[in-house]
Parts: C-alpha cells; structure tokens; sequence
C-alpha cells in the first residue's frame, strides 16, 4: 500500500489490479517476439490495442515516426506523460528489459486513468520507439510530442540480486562519423603518389587516447574504424571513424565532443587528408532527475514493499531520457528485477527479464509511477511549481 491510504491511491491500486494479467501477458508477448529500433510493428499494435480497449484515445504513428503511439485519456489541466519504450536489441532480444518499461508504463496509464477526473489530470501514454538507437524520444520532443507536458515519467528495470537504488543518474551520449579522405595509389610500386586516408584515422586515435588524461573523471570515449581500405597493397584513399563521447554532465560532453573533433581535424592536417564529420544518431544528454518527483517515488517504491539504497555512484548507460529531462520535469529511475545477475545487454539479462521477478517489476513500476503522479497532482503548491517549470526555458 501506499505510506499514506487514501481513496485516490486505493482506486489506483484496484484498477491495477483489474489489468494485472493483461499487462503480464503483454510484458511476456512482448519478450518473446522482440523487434529493433524503428521497427517495432507488432509491439507497437500490442501496446496500443490495450489502452484502446480502456477508452484512451489511441493513434500508432505520430510525430513522424510510424511505430510511435500517443494515448490520451481525459482532459484536466494536469498532463501527465508516462513513457513506453519497447524496442529489443539486435540478435539478443529484450536484453534491457523493455517488454518490462512498455508493460508497466501501460499500467501507469491505465490506473491513474481511474482518478484522472477527481485529480483533473490528462493522462498521456507515449511509446516512444529506437531508445537504443535512434533516439525516437529525441525526434519525438523536437517534434511537439512533450510540448504540453507537465511531467514526464518513467522507470527502467535493472539487475538487483535484493535491493533497489532510490534514484540513478546515466551518461550523456553523443555519436557522430568522422571521414577522412586522401589519395589512393599503389602501395608498392607509388606510395609517394598517395595519401594514406587510415593514417588519418590512426593518428586520430592516437591524438584522442593522450587527451583522455586531460579529460575528467568518468568521461569515456570510444571509437571503431568501420572504413579503412579493402586491399593491402592499395593505400586507402577513404576511412571513418565511428566515435562515442559519454559524460554525466551536459557541458562536459559538448567540450569533450568538441575537443574530439579537434583532434581528428589535426590528424587530417597532418597527414594531408581532407576531412569532414556528420552526427550518426540524436545526442543523448544525461538524466536530470527531478528531485521531488524522484522522492515520491522513491517513497512510494517503498511503499510496495521494496528495500531501496542510495547508487553506487554514476550511471554507465544513455538515455534518450535525458533530453525529454531538460525540457520539463522527468524522472527515470530504476525498478530491480529481483535475483538477476546477469549484466544488461546480455543474453543472460534477457533470460532474467521475463518471468516471476519481471512480473513483480512490471507491477511495483506500475503502482510506484502511478502513485507519484498522483501525489503530484495532489499537492497544490508542487502542481503549480511543476507547471511553472516546465514553461520556464531549461538551462
């Protein structure tokens, strides 16, 4: 139950419970027949025919994204936005749980829809697809989908062997392609006449290593070399750097990017390259979490009868997340799934994210995010700080 019984919280409950094996059945249909990014037909369709069937004004395919679902219910003055991920990954299906995030967020949806007119709340459902590449969020908010939003929420399940954290930050994540172009020519019989474009590259490798020592603690950069020539005794006149940069602090990555690119316009200079570079996928900034939205749930978590900690320390992965939590107040933590071992994105996690201790995060998600919207709404002088917010520009 929640700390605090009240009619509002015991008819979120109750109708939580009317759906419970509806959403069950979606986390486990979900699970066993995942789709990637921007392709997720089916689990969009499964998704939306449920809100349908509980009277949520339901369109798949909106904001320019066909497997995207806006689902509206009521017409108060608090809008509400629970967001639905479930797009899998590539060859290892639901390995970050996302059968978990859809069906949970669906229960959000439809158990604050039981108190939507007594708290004058809008409830919006948004299945956003390609959070784990693509950042459909991202494309989403630059579209309008969170324009009208007070709030936004969610949560994401991680392993937990018996604890839960109360509250986690993730990484900023900015992936872009560097191309260096040269001159190809014969590597044996005219190397003089090239130049050697993978020497480019390399340097570039080379310039962004030492500059790592100068960067602050729990920045990370990744590179991987996708083009570099097709034949050994060809010196290559074109290769691409695929780079990553992820930091915990927006600044710190946008520097750090910059600092990237520098080194890369170097290598060029120096080994006579041309050079150029385009952005591979929306930049994801890291989560800003609302501190009282994320103290509500935090309390209310607890309340399901979870054991919470504080984090370890920073976050390792990215979100698309993060930039719906600089437009307007957002929250993302996570909910364990109780006894998994196995890391993320691993086939072991995907085993773990279905099955008794999924289920139970599925509906303690549900109930912990449905519980905070409502406190939300509930307590005057938050709703309107809430609402001022999210009009107010985001630093």
């Amino acid at each position: 139950m929640s700390t605090t019984t009240t009619p509002l919280t015991v008819a979120i409950s109750e109708r939580l419970e009317r759906h419970r094996q509806a959403l069950l059945a979606l986390s486990a249909d979900l699970h066993a027949d995942p789709e990637v990014a921007f392709a997720e037909h089916r689990s969009a369709a499964r998704v939306a025919d449920l809100l349908r069937e509980e009277g949520f004004s339901t369109t798949v395919g909106c904001y320019g994204l066909p497997t995207a679902i806006e689902a509206v219910y009521g017409t108060g003055s608090f809008r509400v936005v629970i967001c639905a991920e479930y797009d899998a990954l590539p060859e290892i299906g639901h390995a970050c749980g996302h059968n978990i995030i859809a069906a949970s967020a669906v229960g959000a949806a439809l158990s604050l829809a039981a108190v939507a007119a007594d708290l004058d709340l809008t409830v919006v459902l948004l299945g956003t697809p390609a959070e784990e590449e693509g950042g459909g969020k991202v494309l989403m908010l630059e579209a309008g989908a969170f324009a009208a939003a007070d709030i936004a929420l969610m949560a994401h399940p991680t392993p937990g062997v018996d604890l839960d954290c109360s509250g986690t930050s993730s990484q900023g994540c900015d992936r872009f392609r560097v191309k260096f172009r040269g001159k190809a020519s014969h590597a044996a019989a005219a190397p003089a006449d090239g130049v050697n474009a993978l020497n480019a590259a390399t340097v570039a490798q080379v310039a962004i290593g030492l500059l790592r020592q100068q960067l602050p603690d729990g920045v990370r950069i990744n590179a991987l070399v996708p083009a570099g020539g097709s034949a050994i005794n060809v010196i290559p006149d074109y290769a691409e750097l695929l780079l990553e940069v992820r930091a915990l602090d927006a600044d710190v990555q946008h520097d750090t990017k910059t600092r990237v690119l520098l080194a890369c316009e170097g290598s060029a200079l120096a080994t006579g390259c041309s050079w150029s570079w385009d952005q591979d996928s929306p930049a994801y900034l890291p989560v800003r979490q609302h501190k009282e939205l994320l103290g509500l749930w935090n309390r209310n978590l607890a309340a399901t009868g979870r054991t919470l900690v504080r984090p370890p320390g920073g976050g390792g992965g990215s979100t698309d997340m993060g930039n719906v939590s600089h437009a307007l107040p957002a929250i993302h933590p996570v909910i364990a799934v109780l006894g998994a071992t196995a890391a993320p994105h691993t086939a072991g996690f995907a085993a773990e994210t279905q099955g008794p201790a999924a289920d139970a995060a599925v509906l303690d998600a549900a109930l912990a995010l449905a519980w905070t919207a409502a406190d939300a709404a509930s307590d005057p002088a938050l709703r309107a700080s809430l609402q001022e917010a999210r009009k107010a520009p985001q630093a």
